[in-house]
């Protein structure tokens, strides 16, 4: 490391406090100690730090109440914020304060060390800022929607209208999908997809054990004959609550777009809902993210 990072390691617990500077100092960081957010303020107006690790519960002044203080010492020292059991709500609030990120207690050192070197990078290399859920989302008043006790015809109505609506536009590329955001009153409780209608329409007995002998027959021509038609005749006035796949996974709205993306493919999902804390805002959709991976990799 041929600069060494200064870090200011704030934590009213010694034994962690003590052990983790001890440990990041071994790795190359220079390390100053605080037992409490007001000792991390008096240290950082003397002092300059590139990166600060800051517990959230502290007696005193906490560490989300201290982080707005440290951004109008130095706007360039990045915050990562350290949450135990029961404090997730108090991290993702302090992204929304300005802290570069949070890890949970006790947290894996190299993880630690490895973001203490992002935070250290964002201010000190040019990188692209890239953008959040929030600017990349379809506003879920733009998305197709429909309560839950209203029938498959009616959703499927719903969502032929507003195709035809992109249709007419230049948006089809952009926003044109082909699912539905199910409500039931005004919370998001599922979403009515593609393969879920494929699902509905599918005979249970198709999924049964079959006699070794009987494959040929059941599978011929005759037998698929009209069996489309009849069955999605009886899903037509079938509630959506009993076809719908259950809500998407949320994020919020502001999360970087590798938490939208790990999300979609650790949970094997196609789209997300993005929350600003309080209620659905929007939906990100595969095509969404490939926009945006597309962008970047054609512009070299």
């Amino acid at each position: 490391m041929a600069k060494k990072i200064k870090v200011l390691m704030v934590d009213d617990e010694e034994r962690f406090r003590s052990t983790t500077s001890k440990i990041l100092e071994r790795k190359g960081y220079e390390v100053s100690m605080a037992a409490s957010a007001e000792e991390a303020l008096d240290i950082l107006k003397r002092t300059t730090h590139d990166v600060v690790v800051l517990d959230i519960k502290m007696p005193g002044l906490s560490g989300e109440e201290a982080l707005p203080r440290i951004k109008e010492i130095d706007a360039d020292i990045q915050v990562i914020m350290l949450t135990g059991h029961g404090g997730m709500e108090s991290a993702q609030k302090s992204l929304t304060k300005g802290a570069f990120d949070y890890l949970n207690k006790p947290c894996d050192i190299d993880l630690l060390s490895a973001r203490i070197n992002d935070a250290y990078m964002s201010v000190h290399t040019r990188i692209p800022k890239e953008k959040t859920a929030a600017e990349i989302m379809i506003p879920i008043g733009e998305y197709t929607s429909v309560q839950a006790d209203s029938t498959v015809r009616e959703g499927i109505e719903k969502l032929k209208d507003a195709y035809e609506a992109f249709l007419s536009t230049d948006k089809v590329m952009e926003s044109g999908h082909r699912a539905i955001i199910v409500f039931d009153g005004n919370e998001v409780v599922g979403v009515l997809t593609m393969q879920k209608l494929l699902e509905a329409i599918r005979p249970e007995y198709l999924s049964a054990p079959k006699p070794s002998m009987a494959e040929s027959m059941q599978y011929s021509t005759m037998f698929w004959s009209g069996l489309f038609s009849s069955q999605v005749k009886k899903l037509k006035d079938r509630k959506i609550r009993d076809v719908m796949r259950e809500c998407p996974p949320v994020v919020n709205e502001e999360a970087n777009l590798m938490e939208v993306a790990d999300t979609m493919y650790t949970q094997r999902r196609r789209r997300v809902m993005v929350e600003d804390g309080q209620q659905i805002i929007g939906v990100i959709r595969e095509q969404e993210l490939f926009y945006e991976i597309s962008k970047i990799i054609l512009a070299g």
